[in-house]
C-alpha cells in the first residue's frame, strides 16, 4: 500500500513522519551531548543511557526511511533549482543518510568496546536490555581499550560533520524557502499547499 500525497512535490506521509522524528531525535541528542557535563554527577549516567537509546532509535528509523525511500522514491526537485543545486541537494542528503548509519554504529561500537560494558547492562530507554556487540566485548581487554578510545574519537568526528552537513541542509531549505520563494518547507510538512 502506497502512502500518497496530496499534494504533487510532497514526501509522503510516513516519509515526513520518519524525517521529523529523525531531527527531533538528533537534535534532542546533540543538546545532551552540549549539557551532559553541566549536569550533577546523578543525571549523567541517565542522560548518556538515554543519549544511547536515541540513537539506537535514529538508526532503526534511519533503516526504515531507507527501505521507504527505495519503495518509494522522493518527489523530484522544483523547477527552480539549478543543476548544481539538485547535484548538492543529491550529495547532502546521501550524505545525512550515511551519518544516521554511521553515527549510531560507531556510538554501539564505542559503547561495547567500555570497559564496565558487562557489569553496566545498556537498556533501551529503561524498557528491555539492548544487546553490546558481541565480537567487541570478547576481544582482549588491552585492545578492547584501545578500540574504545578509537571508537569514541570516530564517532566524535562523525558528529561534526554531521552538524556541518545538518547546517547547511537547513541553510539550503529555508535559502530556497525564504530567498528564493519557493514552496521547499511545504515539501516536508503535512500542511499548505506546493507548488
Amino acid at each position: 500500500m502506497t502512502d500518497t500525497s496530496p499534494f504533487p512535490g510532497r514526501y509522503t506521509r510516513l516519509a515526513m513522519l520518519l524525517h521529523w522524528l529523525t531531527a527531533g531525535l538528533v537534535i534532542a541528542n546533540v543538546l545532551i551531548v552540549w549539557t551532559v557535563d553541566l549536569l550533577p554527577d546523578d543525571f549523567v549516567r541517565p542522560m548518556i543511557d538515554t543519549h544511547k537509546s536515541m540513537g539506537i532509535t535514529v538508526l532503526g528509523l534511519s533503516i526504515l526511511r531507507l527501505l521507504w525511500r527505495l519503495a518509494n522514491p522522493p518527489p523530484a526537485f522544483l523547477d527552480d533549482y539549478a543543476k548544481w543545486e539538485q547535484r548538492a541537494a543529491h550529495v547532502a542528503h546521501g550524505l545525512l543518510y550515511a551519518l544516521l548509519l554511521l553515527l549510531p554504529l560507531s556510538g554501539w561500537m564505542h559503547d561495547s568496546a567500555w570497559e564496565a560494558a558487562a557489569s553496566h547492562p545498556m537498556y533501551l530507554f529503561g524498557l528491555f536490555e539492548w544487546p553490546r556487540l558481541g565480537f567487541i566485548m570478547t576481544i582482549d581487554p588491552a585492545t578492547k581499550e584501545r578500540l574504545h578510545d578509537l571508537f569514541g574519537l570516530i564517532h566524535m568526528s562523525f558528529g561534526y560533520v554531521l552538524y556541518a552537513v545538518l547546517a547547511l541542509h537547513v541553510l539550503a531549505a529555508l535559502k530556497h524557502q525564504f530567498i528564493d520563494g519557493e514552496a521547499e518547507l511545504q515539501r516536508v510538512l503535512p500542511w499548505g499547499r506546493t507548488r
